[in-house]
Protein backbone atom coordinates (compact mmCIF):
# COMPACT_ATOMS: atom_id res chain seq x y z
CA UNK A 1 0.00 0.00 0.00
CA UNK A 2 1.34 3.41 -0.97
CA UNK A 3 2.20 6.10 1.57
CA UNK A 4 -0.56 8.38 0.29
CA UNK A 5 -3.16 5.66 0.69
CA UNK A 6 -2.07 5.05 4.27
CA UNK A 7 -2.47 8.74 5.05
CA UNK A 8 -5.96 8.78 3.52
CA UNK A 9 -6.99 5.74 5.56
CA UNK A 10 -5.62 7.32 8.73
CA UNK A 11 -7.52 10.54 8.04
CA UNK A 12 -10.69 8.60 7.34
CA UNK A 13 -10.40 6.66 10.59
CA UNK A 14 -9.73 9.85 12.52
CA UNK A 15 -12.79 11.51 10.99
CA UNK A 16 -15.00 8.51 11.75
CA UNK A 17 -13.65 8.30 15.27
CA UNK A 18 -15.04 11.74 16.04
CA UNK A 19 -18.59 10.70 15.19
CA UNK A 20 -20.65 10.50 18.38
CA UNK A 21 -21.91 6.91 18.15
CA UNK A 22 -19.20 4.98 16.34
CA UNK A 23 -17.32 3.01 18.98
CA UNK A 24 -16.24 0.56 16.29
CA UNK A 25 -14.31 3.28 14.47
CA UNK A 26 -12.68 4.38 17.72
CA UNK A 27 -11.69 0.77 18.38
CA UNK A 28 -9.79 0.65 15.11
CA UNK A 29 -8.38 4.15 15.53
CA UNK A 30 -7.03 3.57 19.03
CA UNK A 31 -6.39 -0.13 18.50
CA UNK A 32 -5.86 -2.37 21.54
CA UNK A 33 -5.63 -0.97 25.05
CA UNK A 34 -2.25 0.39 26.14
CA UNK A 35 -0.75 2.29 29.07
CA UNK A 36 -1.49 5.65 27.45
CA UNK A 37 -5.23 5.02 27.31
CA UNK A 38 -5.91 7.30 30.26
CA UNK A 39 -4.99 10.22 28.01
CA UNK A 40 -7.51 9.25 25.33
CA UNK A 41 -10.71 9.66 27.32
CA UNK A 42 -12.29 12.41 29.43
CA UNK A 43 -11.41 12.26 33.13
CA UNK A 44 -12.84 13.22 36.48
CA UNK A 45 -10.19 14.41 38.92
CA UNK A 46 -9.76 12.85 42.35
CA UNK A 47 -7.92 15.19 44.71
CA UNK A 48 -5.61 14.17 47.51
CA UNK A 49 -6.09 15.61 50.97
CA UNK A 50 -3.88 17.88 53.06
CA UNK A 51 -2.43 14.96 55.06
CA UNK A 52 -0.20 12.53 53.18
CA UNK A 53 0.80 9.06 54.35
CA UNK A 54 4.26 8.04 53.22
CA UNK A 55 5.78 4.60 53.33
CA UNK A 56 9.18 4.46 55.03
CA UNK A 57 12.13 4.84 52.71
CA UNK A 58 15.41 3.42 53.88
CA UNK A 59 19.01 3.54 52.75
CA UNK A 60 19.32 -0.13 53.65
CA UNK A 61 18.97 -2.01 50.39
CA UNK A 62 17.48 -5.48 50.54
CA UNK A 63 18.86 -8.02 48.13
CA UNK A 64 15.77 -9.08 46.19
CA UNK A 65 16.05 -12.73 45.18
CA UNK A 66 14.83 -14.22 41.95
CA UNK A 67 12.64 -17.32 42.24
CA UNK A 68 14.88 -20.37 42.16
CA UNK A 69 13.54 -21.75 38.87
CA UNK A 70 14.48 -18.51 37.12
CA UNK A 71 18.01 -18.73 38.47
CA UNK A 72 18.23 -22.25 37.14
CA UNK A 73 17.17 -21.00 33.72
CA UNK A 74 20.08 -18.57 33.65
CA UNK A 75 18.05 -15.38 34.14
CA UNK A 76 20.04 -12.37 35.40
CA UNK A 77 19.26 -10.20 38.40
CA UNK A 78 15.83 -9.41 39.80
CA UNK A 79 15.89 -5.93 38.29
CA UNK A 80 17.00 -7.23 34.90
CA UNK A 81 14.20 -9.76 34.89
CA UNK A 82 11.35 -7.39 35.68
CA UNK A 83 12.69 -4.74 33.28
CA UNK A 84 13.06 -7.22 30.43
CA UNK A 85 9.47 -8.31 30.92
CA UNK A 86 7.82 -4.96 30.25
CA UNK A 87 7.48 -3.67 33.79
CA UNK A 88 6.98 0.07 34.29
CA UNK A 89 6.99 0.16 38.09
CA UNK A 90 7.66 -2.39 40.80
CA UNK A 91 7.38 -1.80 44.54
CA UNK A 92 7.83 -4.20 47.46
CA UNK A 93 6.70 -2.99 50.88
CA UNK A 94 7.10 -4.88 54.17
CA UNK A 95 6.00 -3.51 57.53
CA UNK A 96 5.39 -0.14 55.86
CA UNK A 97 9.02 0.04 54.68
CA UNK A 98 9.87 0.13 51.01
CA UNK A 99 12.23 -2.79 50.40
CA UNK A 100 12.42 -2.20 46.67
CA UNK A 101 11.14 0.48 44.30
CA UNK A 102 12.09 0.86 40.69
CA UNK A 103 10.74 2.41 37.52
CA UNK A 104 11.53 1.73 33.89
CA UNK A 105 11.04 3.05 30.38
CA UNK A 106 11.14 6.70 31.48
CA UNK A 107 8.62 6.29 34.32
CA UNK A 108 9.19 7.48 37.89
CA UNK A 109 7.29 7.75 41.18
CA UNK A 110 5.19 10.65 39.84
CA UNK A 111 4.18 8.93 36.59
CA UNK A 112 0.48 8.26 36.06
CA UNK A 113 -0.34 4.59 35.60
CA UNK A 114 -3.68 3.17 34.44
CA UNK A 115 -4.92 0.30 36.58
CA UNK A 116 -7.40 -1.24 34.13
CA UNK A 117 -9.34 -3.98 35.97
CA UNK A 118 -7.23 -3.65 39.12
CA UNK A 119 -9.51 -0.68 39.78
CA UNK A 120 -12.36 -3.11 40.49
CA UNK A 121 -11.14 -3.65 44.07
CA UNK A 122 -11.73 0.04 44.77
CA UNK A 123 -15.36 -0.54 43.78
CA UNK A 124 -15.50 -3.47 46.17
CA UNK A 125 -14.10 -1.35 49.00
CA UNK A 126 -16.65 1.38 48.34
CA UNK A 127 -19.44 -1.19 48.45
CA UNK A 128 -18.33 -2.13 51.95
CA UNK A 129 -18.03 1.51 52.98
CA UNK A 130 -21.51 2.20 51.59
CA UNK A 131 -22.93 -0.59 53.77
CA UNK A 132 -20.94 0.58 56.80
CA UNK A 133 -22.41 4.07 56.41
CA UNK A 134 -25.96 2.92 55.77
CA UNK A 135 -26.13 4.06 52.17
CA UNK A 136 -26.68 0.45 51.07
CA UNK A 137 -28.52 -1.99 53.32
CA UNK A 138 -26.95 -5.29 52.28
CA UNK A 139 -25.13 -7.13 49.50
CA UNK A 140 -28.25 -9.29 49.34
CA UNK A 141 -30.27 -6.35 48.04
CA UNK A 142 -31.42 -6.52 44.46
CA UNK A 143 -29.33 -4.29 42.26
CA UNK A 144 -32.58 -2.78 40.98
CA UNK A 145 -33.14 -1.30 44.44
CA UNK A 146 -30.38 1.16 43.53
CA UNK A 147 -30.79 1.05 39.76
CA UNK A 148 -34.51 1.81 39.29
CA UNK A 149 -34.12 2.25 35.53
CA UNK A 150 -33.56 -1.52 35.29
CA UNK A 151 -36.79 -2.52 37.03
CA UNK A 152 -39.35 -4.46 35.02
CA UNK A 153 -36.73 -6.11 32.82
CA UNK A 154 -36.51 -9.43 34.66
CA UNK A 155 -33.30 -8.44 36.47
CA UNK A 156 -34.68 -8.11 39.99
CA UNK A 157 -33.10 -11.37 41.20
CA UNK A 158 -29.57 -10.08 40.58
CA UNK A 159 -28.14 -9.09 43.95
CA UNK A 160 -25.19 -6.81 44.60
CA UNK A 161 -23.30 -9.88 45.79
CA UNK A 162 -23.93 -11.59 42.44
CA UNK A 163 -22.29 -8.58 40.79
CA UNK A 164 -19.34 -8.59 43.20
CA UNK A 165 -18.68 -12.29 42.63
CA UNK A 166 -19.22 -12.20 38.85
CA UNK A 167 -22.23 -14.49 39.12
CA UNK A 168 -24.95 -12.21 37.77
CA UNK A 169 -25.92 -14.32 34.76
CA UNK A 170 -25.90 -11.24 32.51
CA UNK A 171 -25.32 -11.88 28.81
CA UNK A 172 -22.20 -9.87 27.97
CA UNK A 173 -19.32 -10.42 25.54
CA UNK A 174 -16.08 -9.58 27.39
CA UNK A 175 -14.00 -10.06 24.22
CA UNK A 176 -11.18 -7.55 23.78
CA UNK A 177 -10.20 -8.71 20.31
CA UNK A 178 -13.36 -7.78 18.45
CA UNK A 179 -14.84 -4.31 17.94
CA UNK A 180 -18.35 -5.75 17.98
CA UNK A 181 -18.33 -7.04 21.55
CA UNK A 182 -20.09 -5.32 24.43
CA UNK A 183 -16.68 -4.80 26.00
CA UNK A 184 -15.58 -2.71 23.02
CA UNK A 185 -18.80 -0.70 23.21
CA UNK A 186 -18.40 -0.04 26.93
CA UNK A 187 -14.73 0.86 26.59
CA UNK A 188 -14.90 3.04 23.47
CA UNK A 189 -18.54 4.11 23.51
CA UNK A 190 -19.89 7.44 24.69
CA UNK A 191 -23.06 6.63 26.65
CA UNK A 192 -22.73 3.91 29.29
CA UNK A 193 -26.13 4.54 30.83
CA UNK A 194 -27.77 3.92 27.48
CA UNK A 195 -25.89 0.64 27.03
CA UNK A 196 -26.77 -0.48 30.57
CA UNK A 197 -30.43 -0.18 29.66
CA UNK A 198 -30.01 -2.98 27.12
CA UNK A 199 -28.63 -5.69 29.42
CA UNK A 200 -30.34 -9.09 29.48
CA UNK A 201 -29.89 -12.37 31.33
CA UNK A 202 -28.46 -15.49 29.70
CA UNK A 203 -28.96 -17.62 32.83
CA UNK A 204 -30.32 -17.31 36.34
CA UNK A 205 -28.15 -15.32 38.78
CA UNK A 206 -25.88 -17.23 41.14
CA UNK A 207 -25.48 -20.37 39.07
CA UNK A 208 -21.99 -19.86 37.71
CA UNK A 209 -18.99 -17.56 37.59
CA UNK A 210 -18.66 -15.48 34.42
CA UNK A 211 -16.20 -12.60 34.43
CA UNK A 212 -17.95 -9.69 32.71
CA UNK A 213 -17.04 -6.07 33.39
CA UNK A 214 -20.63 -4.88 33.21
CA UNK A 215 -21.01 -6.29 36.75
CA UNK A 216 -18.47 -3.83 38.14
CA UNK A 217 -20.04 -0.99 36.20
CA UNK A 218 -23.44 -1.76 37.69
CA UNK A 219 -22.04 -1.83 41.24
CA UNK A 220 -20.45 1.59 40.78
CA UNK A 221 -23.65 3.05 39.37
CA UNK A 222 -25.62 1.57 42.28
CA UNK A 223 -23.17 3.15 44.73
CA UNK A 224 -23.46 6.48 42.95
CA UNK A 225 -27.26 6.41 43.18
CA UNK A 226 -27.18 5.31 46.83
CA UNK A 227 -24.98 8.28 47.77
CA UNK A 228 -26.59 10.75 45.38
CA UNK A 229 -23.27 12.12 44.15
CA UNK A 230 -20.73 11.34 41.38
CA UNK A 231 -18.70 8.17 41.89
CA UNK A 232 -15.24 9.87 41.68
CA UNK A 233 -16.36 12.29 44.39
CA UNK A 234 -17.18 9.35 46.66
CA UNK A 235 -13.77 7.81 45.91
CA UNK A 236 -12.11 11.08 46.86
CA UNK A 237 -14.03 11.56 50.10
CA UNK A 238 -14.07 7.96 51.35
CA UNK A 239 -10.78 6.51 50.10
CA UNK A 240 -8.36 8.96 48.52
CA UNK A 241 -8.25 11.59 51.25
CA UNK A 242 -8.63 9.25 54.27
CA UNK A 243 -5.77 7.03 53.04
CA UNK A 244 -3.44 10.00 52.67
CA UNK A 245 -2.72 9.45 49.00
CA UNK A 246 0.47 11.15 47.86
CA UNK A 247 -0.85 12.34 44.51
CA UNK A 248 -4.08 13.37 42.82
CA UNK A 249 -5.68 10.75 40.60
CA UNK A 250 -8.35 10.55 37.93
CA UNK A 251 -11.05 8.20 36.71
CA UNK A 252 -11.98 8.07 33.04
CA UNK A 253 -15.48 8.94 31.85
CA UNK A 254 -17.47 7.77 28.86
CA UNK A 255 -17.82 11.29 27.41
CA UNK A 256 -17.89 14.98 28.29
CA UNK A 257 -21.61 14.97 27.55
CA UNK A 258 -22.70 12.11 29.82
CA UNK A 259 -19.86 12.05 32.37
CA UNK A 260 -20.50 8.46 33.47
CA UNK A 261 -17.45 6.96 35.12
CA UNK A 262 -15.94 3.92 33.39
CA UNK A 263 -15.80 2.15 36.72
CA UNK A 264 -14.90 -1.27 35.38
CA UNK A 265 -11.42 -0.28 34.29
CA UNK A 266 -10.12 3.20 34.54
CA UNK A 267 -8.64 4.55 37.75
CA UNK A 268 -5.37 6.34 36.97
CA UNK A 269 -2.89 6.93 39.78
CA UNK A 270 0.69 6.45 40.99
CA UNK A 271 2.20 3.15 42.09
CA UNK A 272 2.68 4.08 45.75
CA UNK A 273 -0.95 5.15 46.07
CA UNK A 274 -2.21 1.86 44.63
CA UNK A 275 -0.22 0.14 47.38
CA UNK A 276 -2.25 1.97 50.02
CA UNK A 277 -5.44 0.12 49.20
CA UNK A 278 -3.48 -3.09 49.74
CA UNK A 279 -2.33 -1.70 53.09
CA UNK A 280 -5.93 -0.89 54.08
CA UNK A 281 -6.94 -4.53 53.56
CA UNK A 282 -3.75 -5.79 55.18
CA UNK A 283 -4.79 -3.89 58.32
CA UNK A 284 -8.38 -5.22 58.18
CA UNK A 285 -9.85 -1.90 57.07
CA UNK A 286 -8.09 0.15 59.74
CA UNK A 287 -5.97 3.14 58.77
CA UNK A 288 -3.74 4.68 61.42
CA UNK A 289 -6.27 3.95 64.13
CA UNK A 290 -9.39 4.84 62.16
CA UNK A 291 -11.70 2.16 60.79
CA UNK A 292 -12.21 3.19 57.16
CA UNK A 293 -13.75 -0.13 56.16
CA UNK A 294 -15.27 -2.67 58.54
CA UNK A 295 -13.09 -5.67 59.37
CA UNK A 296 -16.06 -7.95 58.70
CA UNK A 297 -16.22 -6.68 55.12
CA UNK A 298 -12.52 -7.27 54.61
CA UNK A 299 -12.82 -10.77 56.07
CA UNK A 300 -15.79 -11.66 53.83
CA UNK A 301 -14.10 -10.16 50.77
CA UNK A 302 -10.97 -12.26 51.20
CA UNK A 303 -12.70 -15.52 52.07
CA UNK A 304 -13.31 -18.21 49.47
CA UNK A 305 -17.09 -18.54 49.76
CA UNK A 306 -18.16 -20.11 46.47
CA UNK A 307 -16.80 -22.00 43.46
CA UNK A 308 -15.91 -18.89 41.44
CA UNK A 309 -12.51 -19.23 39.74
CA UNK A 310 -10.94 -16.97 37.14
CA UNK A 311 -9.32 -18.10 33.88
CA UNK A 312 -6.09 -18.96 35.74
CA UNK A 313 -7.86 -20.94 38.43
CA UNK A 314 -7.72 -18.34 41.22
CA UNK A 315 -10.72 -18.06 43.52
CA UNK A 316 -12.67 -14.88 42.88
CA UNK A 317 -14.31 -13.07 45.77
CA UNK A 318 -15.76 -9.56 45.79
CA UNK A 319 -13.54 -8.45 42.87
CA UNK A 320 -10.36 -9.86 44.47
CA UNK A 321 -8.42 -13.01 43.53
CA UNK A 322 -7.81 -15.08 46.65
CA UNK A 323 -5.22 -17.80 47.27
CA UNK A 324 -5.57 -20.75 49.65
CA UNK A 325 -2.56 -19.37 51.55
CA UNK A 326 -4.49 -16.23 52.46
CA UNK A 327 -2.70 -13.98 49.96
CA UNK A 328 -4.85 -11.99 47.56
CA UNK A 329 -4.48 -9.65 44.62
CA UNK A 330 -6.11 -7.26 42.18
CA UNK A 331 -5.32 -7.71 38.52
CA UNK A 332 -5.39 -5.57 35.35
CA UNK A 333 -5.21 -6.74 31.75
CA UNK A 334 -1.71 -5.39 31.02
CA UNK A 335 -0.11 -6.83 34.13
CA UNK A 336 -1.30 -4.36 36.74
CA UNK A 337 -1.19 -6.00 40.18
CA UNK A 338 -1.76 -5.12 43.81
CA UNK A 339 -0.61 -8.25 45.64
CA UNK A 340 -0.84 -8.71 49.41
CA UNK A 341 0.70 -11.50 51.50
CA UNK A 342 -0.63 -11.11 55.07
CA UNK A 343 1.60 -13.88 56.44
CA UNK A 344 4.68 -11.88 55.45
CA UNK A 345 3.09 -8.44 55.87
CA UNK A 346 4.14 -7.70 52.29
CA UNK A 347 2.51 -5.57 49.60
CA UNK A 348 3.71 -5.81 46.00
CA UNK A 349 2.65 -3.41 43.26
CA UNK A 350 3.61 -4.23 39.70
CA UNK A 351 2.45 -2.00 36.86
CA UNK A 352 3.38 -2.88 33.31
CA UNK A 353 2.67 -2.35 29.65
CA UNK A 354 2.12 -6.10 29.23
CA UNK A 355 2.16 -9.31 31.23
CA UNK A 356 4.75 -10.48 28.66
CA UNK A 357 3.50 -14.04 29.21
CA UNK A 358 4.82 -14.12 32.77
CA UNK A 359 2.59 -15.75 35.37
CA UNK A 360 3.05 -12.88 37.81
CA UNK A 361 0.96 -14.26 40.70
CA UNK A 362 3.24 -17.31 40.88
CA UNK A 363 6.20 -14.95 40.70
CA UNK A 364 4.84 -12.97 43.67
CA UNK A 365 4.25 -16.14 45.67
CA UNK A 366 7.83 -17.27 45.20
CA UNK A 367 9.15 -13.76 45.82
CA UNK A 368 7.34 -13.48 49.17
CA UNK A 369 8.55 -16.91 50.23
CA UNK A 370 12.14 -15.80 49.70
CA UNK A 371 11.85 -12.49 51.58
Amino acid sequence: MKHGQLINIALLLFTISTLPACHVARYFYYNVADVNDFKKFPQSEIKKGSTVFEFISTDHKVDIPLPSHLKENGTGTFTQFIEEHKTLSFIIIRNDSILYENYFDGYDEASVLPSFSASKVFISALTGISIDKGKIKSVNDSMTTYLPMLRGKGLEKISLEHLLDMRSGIDFDEGYRTPFSEMAKYYYGLDLKKYIGDIRLKQAPGLAYDYVSVNSQLIAMAIENAWGKPFPEIVEEEIWRPLGMEFDASWNLDSHKHETVKAFCCLNARARDFAKLGRLYLHHGNWQGKQILSSSWVEKSLKIHNDSHDSQGFSYSYQWRVLESGAYFAKGILGQFIYVDPAKNIIVVRMGKSTDDIHWPDFFVELCKAL
